[in-house]
């Protein structure tokens, strides 16, 4: 079943207004122009990773391939745009014609990426290109930054299970597209239904401090938790006195308790002292969760700890301190006319402040050293070296306007874990350093 038909509130019925407004008054300005028709390439990269991380995760891609889908300019948009002057009636009975028909390429989703790597190419005329920058850019700077947090979080976790438990805070559509980054990078479950519902990521969830509190006794909860949902439950065991409320759920749902949750206190000692009151207890079997503002400082630290699964919300859903990959969308090389067979010219921002672009239309390849290990990102314009060939990132996406690379969320996260382990053992280094393959440039100058 495509939930995307059930027309939940995760969905719009339009993405054409996901979009700033100087898309559209240079849309207007080009067709007047005669120039809105000339072929077109542009590239989404970021010039340098969040500072100190090591590589980046590339995540929203399939949301963008629905975006673009979705890009139609329907009848109330276009009254909307007409009411507030924002376009003329040329330009409106052009954009209510507007149909994507070009072509995307672009890392797959889950890959890893780095400075000036360009994870998307956009082609076709000026015209339609120039009206996916924003959104483009809105889904991967976000799903990106969320995707790379959850990367460095599971690989602290050291594959112990991490729990995605954000919705609460953060926008509540945003807070399912986190749920899906967050999977791709190695979370593997969420709290949010939504996200459940719209992408079959699997859920959980058993009770919060307000289920003890509503109870006259903590015994009293957990038996009224245990005869609702089994003896495999999870019982929060913090909410008074910890060790009393472990020795309360043992005795109510016997020795086949499935977990307790640790969500307050010194989590290092509180852990270590469950897991010694369980085992005597004779419940060696259940297991240890622990939530409370973890980011993955909070969980390398805990890697000598008896903790069983890990639940993060606040620093997952906000990128753990870097919201955004600075991602951007550059015109990298146009045509010299309308004409269908006239030849790129490779066009680029020349400034000073850090950002300037290289022109041209780009091929990106890892390449392997003599072990066959990758030892650079190598992206140049022109022919691709015989050497690199088979080893070239991107894959061709969008095809004369039709989706060709949809694929299930379990791919994106299965190629993120091979990505990962595929790069040097430093990428997984928690310390601040330089991104851990440097970036290579070939350029043609004839291109």
């Amino acid at each position: 079943m495509n939930t995307a038909d059930l027309g939940l509130p995760v969905d719009v019925p339009s993405t054409a207004l996901f979009t700033d407004q100087y898309e559209l008054t240079m849309l207007q300005a080009a067709l007047r122009a005669g120039t809105a028709e000339r072929r077109s390439v542009f590239e989404v990269f970021t010039r340098r990773l969040p500072e100190g991380r090591r590589y980046g995760v590339l995540a929203g891609t399939g949301r963008v391939l629905d975006a673009v889908e979705n890009f139609r300019f329907d009848p109330d948009v276009l009254d909307f745009l007409r009411e507030r002057d924002i376009v003329g009636e040329e330009t409106l009975r052009w954009l209510a014609e507007y149909r994507f028909r070009g072509d995307i390429w672009g890392y797959p989703e889950g890959e890893v990426y780095f400075p000036g790597s360009p994870v998307m190419r956009v082609e076709g005329s000026f015209a339609e290109c120039v009206l996916l920058e924003t959104v483009i850019l809105s889904i991967l700077n976000h799903d990106s930054a969320i995707a790379a947090a959850a990367s460095r979080m599971s690989s602290a976790a050291g594959g112990r299970p991490l729990i995605e438990m954000g919705a609460r805070r953060t926008h509540e559509l945003a807070a399912v597209a986190a749920s899906r980054a967050a999977y791709i990078g190695g979370f593997t479950s969420t709290s949010d239904l939504a996200a459940g519902f719209r992408y079959g990521i699997p859920t959980v969830g058993t009770s919060a401090h307000a289920f003890t509190l509503l109870h006259d006794r903590e015994r009293d909860a957990f038996r009224a938790q245990v005869e609702s949902m089994g003896r495999g439950t999870t019982l929060l065991v913090d909410t008074y006195d910890v060790a009393e409320a472990v020795r309360a759920a043992v005795e109510v749902a016997g020795p086949e308790l499935g977990a307790v949750r640790i969500d307050s206190g010194d989590l290092l000692l509180v852990a270590h002292r469950v897991r010694q009151q369980l085992d005597e207890l004779g419940a060696t079997g259940t297991r240890i969760i622990v939530t409370s503002d973890l980011d993955e400082y909070a969980i390398a630290s805990l890697a000598a700890a008896p903790v069983d699964a890990y639940g993060v919300g606040t620093q997952l859903v906000t990128g753990s301190g870097h919201p955004t990959c600075s991602m951007v969308y550059k015109l990298v090389a146009r045509a010299e006319s309308t004409d269908p067979s006239a030849p790129l010219v490779a066009v680029a921002k020349r400034s000073t402040g850090g950002k300037t672009s290289i022109g041209g239309r780009k091929w990106a390849a890892r390449r392997p050293d003599e072990r066959g290990e990758t030892e650079a990102e190598v992206v140049g314009t022109g022919p691709v070296p015989a050497g690199l060939v088979d080893r070239q990132l991107l894959v061709e996406l969008v095809k004369g306007g039709e989706v060709v690379a949809r694929e299930p969320l379990d791919a994106a996260r299965d190629r993120h874990i091979a990505a990962r382990a595929a790069l040097p053992l430093s990428a997984t280094q928690l310390s601040r350093g330089e991104p851990v393959l440097p970036t290579e440039y070939v350029i043609d100058e004839d291109d």
